[in-house]
């Protein structure tokens, strides 16, 4: 498995797949072939279809000098998030590379071998960590400390997320685009209780934080992705909430943020962790299951119940569909974050209160049972915004 540094990290949304990455792209090109001065990027399947609402033409067109983006709807590529820059000196060709965006902000380029990341941990499932952390009488954050030191990189991407989460709040008025949606998260957060329910002021207050953090994200502003921009607003939402309600530490939160890493990481090894190749599940899915085993870290959860939140998280986010209404990451998206945040406090508090040994269920399989389900999932509902919710606007659009 690649370093964790690989599932945090710190750009500027809507999209990590659909910005980070194409940028990534770019400047991979721009380094590769500077002697190019005039470049045209076609775009594939997800790029293609929901790349305005997600600024991927924007954000090529800001990093590349020159630069013409053609989009192709009808091209069938190897994956789903492709595209191909064609660099030029003056109107002669120079070079041209296919680049795939796999999510979380990484590429992989058609043809060459040294694209691939290299690997940090040897074990690349739960239950083989798990086996390994008995054998040698080993905590999982001792695990992550013996193959990388984190704790300086974890202390920025805690003060981003902060950051992100504080100016989310704090903001009114209308994401970017022609949904025109109301910013909500400072709206909820300073909102009456309107029930009796005892926890009404904390779900209230961890659903305004994932808000804010995916209206942060929606607007083009720095987030960490965790394991994505879509889903970016989850792990934040559990990590401030948890700090106000039991004074966590920076430490305690650091090491969080590593055995929560760990989860993301086995996911993007093991299955994906975009929602063009297998759905939300993949995204807010992952990020749910990753906030879990936060909780129950910060919750003194065992490792088997560390596990079993993660699982739990994951499991009642099968068949979740990705269909952005108009290609923006903000229909169905940023409520998805809130729901996403409450799933993962929920999913905590039952692992505690179950009994480990009757769990019948892993978090390898549940891992197994999403990619198969996300490969299983139709085209129009991974990110396409052909499907789903976001066809049924199109519709209803239309009637009006």
């Amino acid at each position: 498995m690649y370093s964790l540094k690989e599932i945090y990290k710190i750009g500027n949304g809507p999209s990590s797949s659909h910005t980070m990455g194409p940028k990534n792209a770019a400047l991979y090109f721009l380094q590769k072939y500077p002697n190019c001065n005039k470049f045209i990027v076609y775009l594939y399947g997800s790029l293609a279809l929901t790349g305005k609402g997600h600024l991927t033409d924007a954000i090529l067109i800001d990093t590349l000098p020159n630069c013409q983006i053609i989009f192709d709807y009808k091209t069938e590529t190897k994956h789903p998030n492709t595209l191909k820059i064609r660099g030029y000196l003056n109107d002669e060709l120079v070079k041209e590379v296919v680049f795939y965006s796999i999510g979380g902000g990484n590429i992989v380029i058609e043809g060459e071998q040294n694209a691939k990341l290299r690997d940090i941990y040897p074990l690349n499932t739960f239950n083989a960590i798990k086996e390994h952390l008995k054998e040698k009488n080993m905590t999982l954050v001792e695990y992550v400390n013996s193959y990388e030191y984190l704790d300086n990189y974890f202390i920025e991407v805690i003060e981003v997320m902060h950051k992100a989460l504080i100016s989310g709040i704090s903001k009114t008025g209308v994401l970017p685009g022609k949904l025109k949606v109301k910013r909500k998260a400072r709206e909820l957060y300073f909102a009456k209780s309107l029930t009796k329910l005892n926890n009404d002021a904390d779900k209230r207050k961890i659903m305004a934080y994932a808000y804010g953090v995916a209206e942060e994200n929606a607007s083009g502003s720095e987030v960490v992705t965790a394991p994505t921009c879509g889903a970016c607003g989850v792990m934040p939402a559990v990590i401030f909430y948890l700090r106000e309600k039991y004074n966590t530490t920076i430490k305690q939160e650091i090491d969080g943020l590593k055995i929560a890493g760990i989860i993301g990481n086995i996911v993007a090894t093991n299955a994906s962790i975009s929602g063009a190749y297998a759905g939300c599940q993949a995204e807010v899915g992952t990020a749910s299951s990753m906030a879990a085993s936060y909780a129950a870290y910060i919750l003194n959860g065992d490792l088997e119940t560390i596990e079993r939140a993660a699982e739990i998280a994951l499991e009642h986010n099968l068949g979740l569909t990705c269909d952005p209404v108009e290609g923006y990451v903000q229909i169905p998206c940023i409520e998805r974050n809130a729901l996403g945040a409450l799933r993962a406090i929920d999913s905590a508090l039952l692992a505690l209160y179950l009994n480990p040994k009757d769990a019948k269920i892993s978090f390898d399989k549940v891992v197994s049972t999403m990619l198969d389900t996300g490969l299983s999932l139709p085209h129009s509902l991974k990110e396409t915004s052909e499907g789903g919710l976001a066809k049924t606007f199109k519709e209803d659009e239309n009637e009006n």
